[in-house]
């Protein structure tokens, strides 16, 4: 790691964090993303003894469910950040960049999901679903850099892939990730559901986020005044597959496209095998943990049936024209996928984090 990253108090000396409890802050609690991570934690039943909600204006004093109890989203302070022992950010990237560091700075672990600290020289890109895919063994960080988790797409191209390289030997991978609305947050989501009603009532259309028409249509590429760019976020998941799947993983040719959908990723993948492998082989390979096979008799994976769920849906079918090609079809809920990997980071970074301050 870095020298650049300043040594902190890793914990606080309370009773509760000696009791194996921790005190958690979720900024960007209003955001789609933000109240998935809540759902998630407590799903995963993560040992906390309090979770403090923290958002910009628009969602203050806004009230939220953590499991069982409610809470008010406060605004994002420097002393909200005191004795709290894991920081998940969930908001934009300017919120992140402005207050992340004032988290470390009061001994907070830190899991970004905005992609801000992508660049950080001391951030490392995470997929917990992908180390233990790869037999990686988790090394004990006293001083852990802010966790970025990996683009949920990266996730799933990585786990499939990594996959299907244990029943063959890959010559090429060409995949198109359709995109969801959901990925920018509440505000894609809204201009989608405007500009469908608008479209059907022969109104002007709301451009605000996608700078373009993207109900009734499918683009690879927003409008100039679009931030991030569509081919942005291409080159950021392909920036995470290769840093989660590693250099031995199958080359990958991707294109995104945003399709007319509002939440739920869905992949269309041609693998071209260096010999040709039976599709019971290859289906296989790919089952296990996260992954379900979907049969032909069985209805078909869709962004539709994939929501709500932390597997990726998949079909695989042979290329009819190619002897060692196959076609998978897959489908996965983004928001959830991002959210446990999200929380899993955490359990990881808590199970190598010492109890008390570092002298």
């Amino acid at each position: 790691m870095s020298s650049n990253f300043k040594p902190v108090p890793a914990t606080h000396p309370d009773p509760a964090r000696a009791a194996g409890l921790y005190r958690l802050a979720i900024v960007g609690a209003g955001t789609l993303k933000g109240k998935e991570v809540a759902e998630v934690l407590g799903d995963r039943n993560f040992p906390s003894l309090d979770i403090k909600l923290l958002d910009d204006n628009e969602s203050l004093g806004q009230l939220e469910s953590v499991g069982d109890e409610v809470s008010f989203i406060q605004s994002v302070r420097s002393e909200h950040f005191e004795k709290i022992d894991f920081t998940f950010f969930a908001s934009d990237q300017e919120c992140t960049r402005q207050n992340w560091k004032k988290a470390h700075a009061a001994g907070s672990a830190i899991v970004d999901l905005s992609y801000a600290l992508d660049d950080e020289p001391d951030a490392d890109v995470k997929s917990p679903w992908i180390q233990r895919q790869l037999g990686q063994t988790l090394a004990p960080e006293l001083q852990p850099g802010p966790a970025v988790v990996a683009h949920p797409a990266a996730v799933v191209l990585a786990l499939l892939l990594l996959r299907i390289k244990k029943a063959g030997a890959v010559k090429r991978v060409v995949a198109t990730v359709f995109e969801p609305a959901s990925e920018h947050g509440q505000k894609g989501m809204d201009e989608l559901h405007e500009q469908t009603v608008n479209l059907l009532s022969f109104q002007q259309l709301p451009k605000k986020v996608f700078d373009t028409q993207v109900a009734f249509n499918m683009v690879t590429r927003y409008g100039e005044q679009s931030v991030p760019a569509l081919n942005t976020v291409e080159h950021r998941v392909l920036k995470h597959y290769k840093r989660i799947a590693g250099k031995d993983a199958p080359p990958l040719s991707l294109l995104l496209v945003q399709a007319p959908i509002f939440h739920g990723h869905a992949f269309t993948l041609h693998v071209e095998m260096e010999k040709p492998v039976e599709i019971d082989s290859i289906s296989k390979a790919l089952a296990g943990e996260h992954v379900t096979i979907t049969s032909l008799a069985e209805e078909s994976p869709s962004n539709v049936n994939a929501a709500g769920q932390g597997d990726v849906l998949v079909s695989v079918q042979p290329d009819i024209d190619l002897a060692n090609g196959l076609w998978l079809w897959a489908a996965s809920d983004n928001l959830r996928i991002a959210a446990a990997t999200a929380v899993e980071c955490a359990e990881n970074m808590a199970a190598t984090r010492p109890i008390g301050k570092i002298q």
